[in-house]
């Protein structure tokens, strides 16, 4: 079920509220930067999030391709969300980490299907070899 939940980085710095219907899934991508600090993410629409406090206090983090921009809290460095455009195939989203969501259901987010990314070969519609470490 699509609802608003609300979230920010670890002090309060950055606020944000996301359009989420967890009940379509999560992801987790094994590219360079979402692996290494365990991106769990939900998608969300390209209009779908907004910053409600502390836009200021983001920074930007992208690499590679520019594909998808990282933002950090400059203060306590948490990785709240990404924003995604594919030129290849005009997709923009934002990808959501469901951990610095408030008042998540456990249980909507046990019963959630993870799809699994291989951002690392760049190719984000197949599942890696590997997914143990995601």
């Amino acid at each position: 079920m699509r609802r608003t939940y609300h979230g920010s980085c670890h002090c309060g710095a950055v606020a944000f509220e996301a359009e989420l219907d967890l009940s379509l899934g999560t992801v987790k991508c094994n590219c360079s930067i979402c692996a290494k600090h365990r991106m769990w993410g939900a998608k969300a629409g390209a209009d779908d999030v907004h910053i409600t406090k502390g836009r200021e206090e983001l920074t930007d983090y992208s690499f590679g391709g520019h594909v998808a921009h990282h933002y950090f809290c400059r203060t306590c460095g948490v990785h709240p969300f990404a924003y995604v455009e594919i030129p290849s195939d005009g997709r923009r989203y934002w990808n959501v980490q469901i951990c610095c969501l408030e008042g998540v259901d456990a249980d909507e987010v046990r019963n959630a299907t993870v799809t699994y990314e291989d951002g690392r070969a760049d190719r984000w519609d197949r599942t890696p070899a590997d997914v143990s470490l995601l």
